[in-house]
């Protein structure tokens, strides 16, 4: 436990970092915990965005009520800038009698402000999962609800879904309720694709130059209901992540992670693209998407069919 400001014996906890459903699944612990043992009207929920910086001090020196302690719960209080100025004198008013969690998914790692959270509080960070942990992370979930899902089974639902882990929750406590043994049969009766998912695959068969599938896995979007500019836009967003790849040379996946703030899983997915990706083709192949997207918005064009040829256009 980090060395707390002096006077203070009560709880003052930090939950940092993106992996939004383990993140919520330890406050959901803690509070859950803390309601059991002083009673329901003993946690007070603020969200640090919405709120008065006066009520969220009202809320943190005030004293318990009908409960011999109170915990307060801030939500991205740091979007303040009155309360990540003050934040340590805020702290040193609270009273034994309060416990304090800070939930900053996303915090300015060179601010004093997250400087002062990590070495003054209990600071707990949540890193999403990467390709390789997810799948595992998955079966290890379905045995522990006494259900079963195989690690090939497991990465087809990550594949299909995508590597949201709430929403990969979501589906997997819908398949166990209809049937514990998940199979890949049950998966495509159940679970829809999602599209971002499948732009990996679609990028992958365009750059190898498998036109049968790249046009299959088009129209696929398409039967998703995504208009050619949302594929457009998915596509810009995929040449960014290679281009931060390609600018990083040697780096590791998790190194480019934490540099460009992109996820772990899409650095790792995209990295096989990318090393057989010239800075001349990608220069190329970004200049041409956005010469697409000008001409879709100004000129009459069949923007479906513009797309294609710029799917097939890929490996030449």
């Amino acid at each position: 436990m980090p060395e707390l400001p002096e006077g203070r014996d009560a709880m003052i906890t930090t939950l940092s970092g993106q992996n939004f459903h383990a993140l919520k699944t330890e406050l959901d612990q803690i509070a859950g915990d803390f309601t059991t043992k002083h009673g329901k009207m003993s946690v007070e929920k603020i969200d640090g965005e919405e709120a008065e910086y006066t009520q969220i001090t009202e809320a943190l020196q005030s004293q318990p009520f009908l409960s011999s302690k109170k915990m307060v719960v801030l939500s991205r209080p740091g979007t303040q800038k009155q309360f990540a100025d003050n934040v340590e004198q805020l702290i040193e008013s609270i009273s034994d009698s309060t416990d304090l969690i800070i939930v900053e998914p996303k915090p300015d790692k060179r601010s004093s402000y997250y400087k002062f959270l990590k070495k003054k509080t209990e600071f707990k960070n949540f890193d999403e999962l990467g390709p390789r942990e997810l799948p595992r992370w998955l079966s290890e979930q379905a045995k522990h609800r006494g259900g079963s899902l195989s690690t090939a089974d497991a990465n087809y639902l990550t594949e299909r879904i995508g590597p949201n882990e709430q929403l990969l929750a979501n589906e997997l406590d819908k398949l166990l309720t209809y049937d514990p043994k998940i199979t890949r049969q049950t998966i495509d009766l159940l679970t829809d694709t999602a599209p971002q998912s499948t732009i990996f695959q679609l990028l992958d068969a365009a750059f190898t130059g498998n036109k049968i599938k790249t046009i299959q896995l088009y129209e696929e979007q398409r039967a998703l209901k995504v208009e050619p500019i949302q594929i457009i836009a998915m596509l810009a967003w995929q040449l960014h992540v290679l281009a931060t790849i390609k600018a990083a040379g040697n780096k590791s996946a998790e190194e480019i992670s934490k540099e460009a703030g992109l996820s772990p899983f899409v650095i790792q997915k995209s990295q096989p693209i990318a090393r057989n990706l010239t800075m001349t083709k990608l220069r190329k192949l970004i200049h041409d998407l956005s010469q697409l997207d000008v001409q879709s918005k100004s000129a009459p064009i069949d923007v479906g069919d513009a797309l294609r040829y710029y799917l097939f256009a890929i490996p030449s």
